[in-house]
């Protein structure tokens, strides 16, 4: 029948994803960069896993909430087509006439 889940409103949008997957590789690019330049400079490898770290937790913080503007641009989705009686009865008998071998 129907699920507890068809009432909760649900958001696809295309665009707000790849906006998501572009600021979540730009962020991170830039604090490796930014991490790796830092450790060759104090000569300190911890200093550029931490920087790192720290762009991927930021990242995380802006790409993986749904954000609003991450759904713009939302899908408009084809109403369900409630099921008729006539269907229903049907489909018992279409399944006892099929023979398995």
């Amino acid at each position: 029948m129907f699920s507890k889940f068809n009432s909760i409103p649900t958001h696809m949008d295309y665009k707000g994803q790849k906006l998501a997957e572009q600021i979540f590789q730009g962020i991170v690019l830039v604090s490796a960069v930014i991490g790796f330049v830092y450790g060759l400079v104090i000569e300190q490898f911890g200093w550029t896993v931490y920087i790192v770290l720290a762009g991927f937790a930021i990242s995380c913080l802006l790409t993986l909430p749904p954000w609003p503007m991450y759904r713009r641009n939302p899908l408009t989705w084809q109403p369900a087509l409630p099921e008729s009686p006539v269907e229903t009865a049907q489909k018992p008998e279409t399944l006892k006439k099929k023979k398995h071998k």
